[in-house]
């Protein structure tokens, strides 16, 4: 019988092929996030978790992140992904941040954890402590996720339309490629996997404008205004 020793090496190079593979996927979004963003010279990352992208963007701006689950902020703040850390509910924004004091906040894959409800919240107090844009990204629609890695915030309440973020005046984009080529968990679906994970990524270039046949949505509003803000939770 072969062991887990002779399966071993062959197992470490598909991870790191795998790996790479997910940088290298990953280099569309961050080159739309960093162009989001460019402009700022201070950013808040809300519900950083413990491996934000904004740690993989290039540093022209000082940040901070802020996350509810303690092990998530010890292992950001290794990582050096942000200048500051605060341990906070996200849902009580107003109550650590004064307004207009970042000029972009970022909210990457949270609100689909909380309820409809209390996304609504805390959309509208980043809205009000951003002096320039705020910018989210979520599935599309409602996938079911519970809690793992013992963090109990990694369960799923909720699910996002196009609809229901341009109703609170938000553009949205489509990322992550065609949505049926990834399965709940976000991975490609078909076999064999770097052949339908690179056909996912000329789908995230190609239908970047359609956000209805993506996996992700990404949605950017600029509050440098003073026009209508999110009033439904207010």
């Amino acid at each position: 019988m072969m062991n887990f020793l002779t399966l071993s090496p062959n197992h470490n190079k598909k991870e790191k092929l795998k790996n790479f593979f997910r940088q290298f996927e990953n280099i569309f979004f961050f080159s739309k996030l960093q162009k989001e963003i460019e402009d700022s010279k201070s950013v808040l990352d809300v519900g950083c978790g413990n491996d934000s992208p904004m740690g993989h963007l290039k540093r022209t701006f000082r940040s901070e992140g802020i996350d509810i689950y303690p092990k998530c902020v010890q292992v950001s703040r290794k990582n050096r992904y942000h200048d500051s850390y605060r341990l906070g509910d996200v849902r009580k924004l107003s109550k650590y941040y004064k307004n207009k004091s970042w000029d972009t906040l970022v909210s990457i894959d949270v609100i689909e954890h909380l309820n409809k409800q209390e996304s609504l919240k805390m959309i509208s107090q980043m809205e009000k402590i951003a002096r320039k844009k705020v910018i989210l990204m979520t599935p599309k629609g409602y996938i079911d996720q519970g809690a793992y890695d013992g963090n109990p915030y990694q369960v799923h309440h909720s699910g996002w339309t196009k609809k229901d973020l341009e109703n609170l005046g938000y553009k949205v984009y489509g990322l992550r490629g065609f949505k049926y080529l990834r399965n709940d968990a976000a991975t490609i679906r078909f076999s064999p996997w770097i052949f339908w994970g690179f056909l996912s990524f000329i789908t995230e270039v190609l239908l970047y404008p359609f956000p209805d046949l993506s996996f992700q949505l990404f949605a950017v509003k600029s509050v440098t205004s003073d026009g209508p803000r999110n009033k439904i939770a207010e």
